[in-house]
């Protein structure tokens, strides 16, 4: 919803909601008991409003939004503050962005590690606290550049609950992690115009944090313009990782160790991830009705090296 003001003052308030539903025959394994396929799927449903004040004249945009997440095991509650400048000949913009992130969790243990039935779950706190620099430019009528970097500061249960640990001697464990994490993720992203129907989009992103983890990735895609309303889209995304001091695989923890974990999130690996995507955005509407006015079909495989592959599809409409 826009609507201006008497001294040209631009108002947007922007309204979202989602819901998804997920069904995991991993996240199953939580809960080894026979009988039992609660952990098999969920719900989540997440809604948020964000209010947008523009000066047109002055360049300047000030933001500020709250948001929600709801499912099974985690509850979360956001607010967010932006501010937005941009330079006297409109080519370059700064933005300065502050979220945070108020999260409570469901301490799901696995079912053998548990120490009483039908007593509920404990529950623990979680706050993440992001600020984001970003200055985009337009250095002439083909090439866009950004750069972008976040500071990520995150307390409380940093753990993953259900995650099991093997020690050495055969015992079982939960997962345990730091209660602590910084993460400094700096980016930058270019997008050059090759004539009027290829675009090349190019972005690269280095990450460290206080868990000794570093991370790259490198992603390219070409959006090539065939016809007045179809286009097609070739994309490869590169990421490689140290992964964090506190991994060790099956079996490898012992009890000296203060912190540990077997997730393979966290541990050193290379993934890619390749495909093609299709936008059909034709001027009568898809088949012939005017407000369905786009039509986005994608496929990628993704392949990682610790022995995960990964076919995705995703299929999006635009009502407008």
């Amino acid at each position: 919803m826009v609507k201006y003001g008497e001294t040209g003052i631009k108002h947007t308030f922007d309204i979202e909601a989602g819901i998804d539903h997920y069904t995991s025959a991993s996240s199953d394994m939580i809960d080894l008991s026979a009988n039992s396929s609660a952990s098999s799927s969920d719900n989540r449903f997440y809604p948020s409003l964000t209010y947008l004040r523009e000066n047109e004249a002055k360049g300047r945009t000030l933001g500020i939004g709250v948001s929600s997440s709801t499912e099974f095991d985690y509850q979360s509650f956001g607010g967010n503050i932006s501010f937005s400048q941009k330079t006297k000949d409109r080519n370059g913009e700064f933005t300065a962005k502050f979220q945070t992130f108020i999260d409570q969790l469901k301490l799901i243990e696995p079912v053998e590690l548990r120490t009483s039935r039908g007593e509920g779950y404990g529950s623990a706190n979680r706050n993440t606290f992001a600020g984001t620099l970003s200055y985009s430019q337009m250095v002439n009528k083909n090439l866009q550049v950004m750069l972008v970097g976040d500071v990520i500061s995150q307390n409380g249960y940093l753990s993953l609950p259900f995650h099991r640990v093997y020690f050495a001697d055969g015992s079982v464990h939960q997962e345990k992690m730091p209660d602590t994490r910084l993460k400094i993720p700096l980016g930058i992203r270019a997008s050059y115009f090759l004539g009027d129907n290829v675009i090349i989009r190019a972005y690269y992103r280095y990450y460290t944090d206080d868990w000794s983890l570093r991370a790259h990735t490198a992603d390219l895609e070409i959006p090539v313009k065939l016809t007045q309303a179809l286009s097609l889209s070739p994309f490869y995304r590169y990421y490689t990782q140290t992964g964090t001091k506190y991994f060790k695989p099956y079996g490898e923890h012992t009890a000296a160790d203060e912190y540990y974990t077997s997730n393979y999130d966290l541990s050193k690996f290379d993934s890619s991830f390749f495909g093609m995507g299709m936008k059909f955005t034709p001027l009568n509407g898809i088949f012939g009705l005017k407000h369905w006015n786009t039509l986005e079909i994608r496929y990628g495989h993704y392949t990682r090296t610790t022995n995960m592959t990964s076919d995705i599809i995703s299929i999006n409409i635009k009502y407008k």
